[in-house]
C-alpha cells in the first residue's frame, strides 16, 4: 500500500516519526510535512511566497521525509499533485500530540491536511493522541492507527468522508475500545489573557480550558473521556439543509 503521511506538528515531531517508521515496516511510505509546527492553521495554504522542499532524514528508519516551508494542507497538494511518482492509496494526518475533537477541527491543520487529501479524491483520516503530556508514548496509537489504516483501505466510504480519529493517552489496557462518534461542541472559557511586557505595553495571549460538560454521550469528547477510541466520520459540506426553505421564506430581494 502506498501510504502519504503529514501532520501539523512538524517534520520532526515525534508522532509523524514514530508512525512512519513503523508501516515503512509493510508499506510504500512517503512522508511531506511542514519543517516546522504548524498547528492551529487551518486549512491555509501558501500563495503570496515561493514553497521550499527539503530532504530530511527520518530518525528510526532509512527513510527521506520531505520538509515543506508551509502548511500541512501545502504539503498535501504538494504530494499528490507534484511530488509523488504515483498517487497514494490512503492519506494519514498524525499522530498529532493532542487531541482535535469537534468544533477544534475547523482550526486544526492536523485535520485540514487530511481534508485537503479527500478533497482530492483520496481516502484520509487524521489522528490524534489525546495527551498533554511532553513525552508522550505514541507506540500503542501507532500500532493501532497501521490496523485501522488496513481495514479502512479494504471498505468503502463516501468520496466526500475522512476519519478524525483520537485515542487516549492511558495504558492500553485501560482502553475500553473503539466508539464511532459525533463531533462535540466545544467552549472555551477565558480563552484571552491580557498580559503586559516589561515596557508597560499590553499584549494577548490565546489560552484558556475547556469546558466540556455539555458534551453529547455519542459524541468524540465523551468517548475520549471514558477512555473509548474515537472515530468521528466527517464530511465538508457545511450546509445547514434544514433551514434552506426557512431562509427562502425571507423574500431577499435586490
Amino acid at each position: 500500500m502506498r501510504i502519504l503521511i503529514t501532520n501539523d506538528d512538524g517534520v520532526q515531531a515525534e508522532g509523524i516519526q514514530a508512525l512512519a517508521a513503523y508501516l515503512n515496516k509493510q508499506h510504500n511510505v512517503f512522508v511531506v510535512a511542514p519543517e516546522r509546527e504548524r498547528s492551529a492553521t487551518g486549512h491555509g495554504i501558501t500563495m503570496h511566497k515561493p514553497l521550499r522542499v527539503t530532504e530530511v532524514k527520518m530518525r528510526y528508519c532509512e527513510k527521506i521525509a520531505l520538509a515543506v516551508s508551509g502548511t500541512p494542507a501545502d504539503c498535501v497538494k504538494l504530494a499528490v499533485e507534484e511530488l509523488m511518482e504515483k498517487p497514494p492509496d490512503v492519506i494519514v494526518s498524525g499522530i498529532n500530540c493532542g487531541a482535535n475533537m469537534g468544533t477544534d477541527i475547523l482550526y486544526s491543520g492536523t485535520v485540514s491536511a487530511a481534508i485537503e487529501g479527500t478533497l482530492n479524491g483520496f481516502k484520509s483520516m487524521a489522528v490524534s493522541l489525546d495527551t498533554e503530556n511532553s513525552y508522550p508514548d505514541f507506540s500503542n496509537a501507532v500500532k493501532f492507527s497501521a490496523k485501522l489504516i488496513e481495514i479502512y483501505f479494504q471498505n468503502k466510504i463516501p468520496a466526500d468522508t475522512l476519519l478524525n480519529v483520537n485515542i487516549p493517552d492511558v495504558p492500553w489496557e485501560e482502553v475500553k475500545g473503539v466508539q464511532i462518534t459525533s463531533l462535540s461542541s466545544r467552549k472555551y472559557v477565558d480563552s484571552v489573557e491580557r498580559r503586559q511586557d516589561p515596557r508597560g505595553r499590553p499584549y494577548f495571549w490565546l489560552a484558556g480550558h475547556i469546558d466540556d460538560q455539555g458534551c453529547q454521550p455519542d459524541s468524540d469528547a465523551a468517548a475520549l473521556k471514558n477512555n473509548f477510541i474515537s472515530i468521528s466520520p466527517v464530511h465538508f459540506d457545511l450546509t445547514n439543509y434544514e433551514i434552506i426553505e426557512e431562509i427562502s421564506r425571507w423574500k431577499i430581494n435586490i
